[in-house]
């Protein structure tokens, strides 16, 4: 009874609430299988169990009986804690739709953030779909970007006129630190004839020295547009191979081995595993996946393909080969139909960094305001222009 100090009750009432309780104790808990022979709780324990009655043991049963009282206790409190974390989450969600309100703000969440992010966002989408959103709503004072740090940059600069915020200056992209614009004017000189593609997960200086962006949804049509035979193609290895397949054009990656550290984690191992627990599932990869998972798989597209495949096709059961938070959003799409993560391991620290908290207090405190110097912003803002008046 020490969770409890001033908590008394009589040895005949601690019996009973314990029988009361254990199904659920067992069922919250699992302290006691199913399978498990019951433990000896004096004369009633023949009645209850239709077993015969071992000797009577007071202090065994004393014993007993403090074992299943302090579980029961620990269940008590562990339900109560549950409800107050639920409340403190409604109560911060419901602190943001205000503020929002109050501010004209808009929340914009990728599909890899957390579930309670995605569920309470305005928009969701992958990084473009996000921008072009934010575009449309004239309304807007602020726009809460969560995600990571190039897609709260490319906002800023389609939205000149307003305050883009980011909930957590932490959350930055690595594939997007590969490629600086230093390196870029590198290959540039190197292949001076040559136009330069860059995927969007790219830094704002970056694309500052990109003749055109594209998404992983666009990037065969953007380089199927240009009228060179080569072309230079960052900051992803593995996505300039999938856009490889499907041109007569060269592409050169810059740098060579740029990736994502998220989808090159999966393997075609993780592909033959699936086909042999789920024979009967789809299998869908994201093109930033390396070249033998892509080949291995039934269907490679960008988040928004593999979300609109979904929803187009009669498969009951897909696997899902990207950064597990797309899973989320599928299943609220498709609530009849089964996404099974390619591995349960897929998760992108830096996008989960965006938590209602910070959320919260970027929204509250107007922190971390993202601002691009005016010369960058104007040379990638032409870059993504370009890329939107081919779709």
């Amino acid at each position: 009874f020490r969770y409890f100090p001033s908590f008394t009750v009589t040895f005949d009432s601690a019996l009973k609430m314990m029988f009361t309780e254990r199904k659920k104790v067992r069922s919250n808990l699992k302290i006691f299988p199913k399978d498990s022979p019951p433990l000896y709780l004096g004369p009633i324990h023949t009645h209850i169990h239709n077993q015969p009655q071992p000797k009577y043991n007071h202090i065994k049963k004393r014993r007993t009986v403090k074992i299943y009282l302090l579980k029961w206790l620990q269940t008590f409190r562990k339900n109560a804690n549950s409800n107050s974390h639920w409340r403190s989450t409604m109560n911060l969600v419901n602190k943001i739709q205000r503020l929002k309100k109050e501010k004209k703000a808009l929340l914009l969440a990728h599909n890899y953030q957390r579930p309670e992010v995605q569920d309470i966002a305005d928009y969701l989408g992958d990084s473009i779909e996000l921008c072009r959103k934010a575009m449309d709503e004239k309304d807007a004072d602020i726009l809460v970007f969560s995600a990571v740090d190039f897609m709260a940059e490319s906002a800023a600069i389609l939205n000149p006129n307003k305050k883009v915020l980011m909930p957590s200056l932490g959350a930055r992209c690595p594939m997007a630190q590969m490629l600086t614009a230093e390196q870029v004017r590198l290959w540039k000189k190197k292949y001076p004839e040559a136009p330069v593609v860059l995927y969007v997960n790219t830094l704002a200086e970056a694309k500052a020295e990109c003749d055109i962006c594209c998404t992983s949804a666009n990037a065969v049509k953007v380089v199927n547009s240009l009228d060179e035979d080569t072309v230079l193609f960052g900051p992803d290895y593995n996505l300039a191979w999938h856009v490889q397949q499907k041109t007569e054009k060269n592409i050169i990656p810059i740098p060579s081995k740029g990736f994502c550290p998220t989808h090159i984690f999966f393997t075609k191992g993780d592909i033959q595993l699936m086909r042999d627990r789920h024979p009967d599932a789809v299998i869908m990869v994201h093109p930033e996946c390396i070249p033998e998972v892509q080949l291995s798989a039934d269907f490679v597209g960008s988040t928004s393909q593999m979300c609109r495949y979904a929803g187009e096709t009669s498969a009951a059961k897909y696997v899902v080969g990207t950064e597990i938070g797309l899973v989320h959003r599928l299943k609220k799409e498709n609530p009849k139909k089964t996404f099974i993560p390619l591995s349960d391991g897929a998760i992108c620290p830096n996008m989960k960094m965006n938590t209602l908290e910070r959320i919260f207090l970027s929204l509250k405190e107007e922190k971390h305001l993202i601002t691009i110097p005016k010369s960058i912003a104007k040379k990638a803002r032409k870059a993504l222009e370009k890329m939107f008046s081919l779709s």
